[in-house]
Parts: C-alpha cells; sequence; structure tokens
C-alpha cells in the first residue's frame, strides 16, 4: 500500500494533565523546525501525584523535541520516563509508539497503540491506532478502529477519523464505504487534504477526469505538495490534454522533491 500523505498520518494526541495543549505527532522531519525547544521547569509540588504529572508532562515534552531532532534513543528514554511517573499514560504509550515506528519496530508499536487505547478509549487514540494499521497494510483491520473513534461524542476532529476510513477503505476494497466516509469528511472539512487526494485518485482511476482535476486542485490547495500530489495533478491533465498545465506540474515535481521517482510523469524522462 502506497504510504498515508502526512496528515493522514498525523495522530492527534491530548496530551493529559491540566493546562496541556494538543500536539500532532508525525514522522520525524527534524528541517521541519515545528517544535519548541523546552527547557526543564523549575516546579514546586504539593503532592506526589502532582510532581508525578508535572514529571510525566515535561518528560514527554522532551521525547517530542528530541523526536523532531531524529535523536530517537533520547525521545526514547524520556518517554519511559514519562511512562514510569505515570504507568497509565496513554500519551506515554503512544509517544512509545511513534518512536517503535520510527525505528521499525512494527510489533513494539503496535502493542504500544492498542495499550493506548486500553488505557485511554478516546476518538484520539482509536484514529492513532487505525492509522497505524492501514500503514502496516491491514486495511480492513483498521476500519473497525476509526468507527469506534466517531463513536465518542467527545472527539474534536471527526473529519480526520473519517478521511482516514475513506482512504483505507479504499485499500481494503471497500469502494462504497470509501466513498460515503470521504465525502462526510469533506463535508465537515471542506480542505481536508487526505479525503480531497482520495476523491482525486478514485475520480482519476474512473477515467472521471474533469472531476479528477477539481478535487486535485483544491487538494493542492489546502496543504503543502507531495511528490504524489503533483505526480497525479500531472498525469490528470495529461488525460485532460493540457500539456502546458502538466509540464508546469512535472516541473514543481523536479523542483521541490528531486529525488522523487518519477517514471509516470508525462516528459519526466526528459532533462
Amino acid at each position: 500500500m502506497r504510504r498515508l500523505d502526512v496528515v493522514a498520518l498525523a495522530l492527534l494526541v491530548a496530551l493529559g494533565g491540566a493546562g496541556c495543549s494538543r500536539v500532532a505527532f508525525i514522522k520525524t522531519d527534524p528541517s521541519r523546525g515545528d517544535f519548541e525547544r523546552t527547557t526543564d521547569p523549575v516546579v514546586v509540588h504539593d503532592t506526589d501525584k502532582t510532581r508525578n504529572a508535572d514529571i510525566a508532562r515535561t518528560s514527554l515534552d522532551l521525547s517530542q523535541q528530541r523526536l523532531s531532532e531524529g535523536n530517537l534513543a533520547a525521545a526514547e528514554d524520556y518517554a519511559n520516563k514519562a511512562l514510569k511517573a505515570d504507568p497509565n499514560s496513554g500519551d506515554a504509550y503512544t509517544m512509545l509508539a511513534v518512536i517503535a515506528d520510527e525505528q521499525g519496530k512494527d510489533d513494539a508499536a503496535g502493542a504500544y497503540y492498542k495499550r493506548a487505547t486500553e488505557l485511554e478509549p478516546s476518538g484520539n487514540t482509536y484514529n492513532n491506532y487505525g492509522t497505524w494499521l492501514c500503514a502496516k497494510n491491514r486495511s480492513a483491520e483498521s476500519l473497525g478502529w476509526f468507527d469506534q473513534a466517531l463513536t465518542d461524542p467527545s472527539y474534536t476532529t471527526p473529519a480526520a477519523a473519517l478521511a482516514n476510513a475513506g482512504r483505507c477503505a479504499l485499500d481494503a476494497g471497500q469502494a462504497d464505504r470509501a466513498q460515503r466516509d470521504l465525502h462526510k469528511a469533506i463535508a465537515l472539512e471542506p480542505a481536508n487534504p487526505v479525503a480531497l487526494d482520495a476523491l482525486a485518485r478514485t475520480a482519476y482511476s474512473a477515467g472521471q477526469y474533469m472531476d479528477a482535476r477539481a478535487f486535485s486542485e483544491r487538494r493542492l490547495a489546502a496543504a503543502p505538495a507531495t511528490a504524489e500530489a503533483l505526480q497525479l495533478a500531472s498525469q490528470i491533465e495529461d488525460k485532460l490534454g493540457d500539456s502546458a498545465a502538466a509540464a508546469r506540474y512535472v516541473r514543481r515535481l523536479r523542483e521541490e522533491f528531486p529525488g522523487a521517482s518519477q517514471g509516470n510523469a508525462r516528459g519526466s524522462k526528459s532533462p
């Protein structure tokens, strides 16, 4: 299965503890620079419980920082420190899952994601686990977890689970469900890039090139381009007979993703 877009892989986690904000765990890319550096704060603790909560929260912040820097060993150490301070932290298990996935330890990553759903059953943890399963070619298995995410009345980003479900339903060969969930996703969030990308690909495969163009253009306007999105846009324009537009997308593909495979993009073999 083709790897999901970054937005599809974004694992939304509500960090536990008072005053914590939502954090997006995504595939490590130190060049993004979207993590703020932190230092250990000086905190006065009233009780062991608040002390452990502060240790867990600070350790998770530092783990995420080290992850963003590509220092997986340090990220894992801080995540384990958070888990030691709070053995029931679903967020610590989620962080360990992200790290294990980066390390290529699929069995450990899956176990950590599942444990997070057991400790903190929520739309976020269910969507996280479903997204991971789908990325590991377990698309049919992932769908039930997205269904569970959507039953959580406190889940604030149902469009994310719907988009992921629709994309993964396509991979599982469930075209009717895919169309249903993808259209529900863009009804809730018209600029959802995962849903728009999947709809563009579905329309292209069906020979509906004008629809594919509309969805592709919306996808590229909604979020930063990926090599796959640009390649698809070029292929769509090629089918529609607009060679100039196809060439523009190929040029962007070469400039923005020089290491990407361009074999299927129109004109990509010429210098």
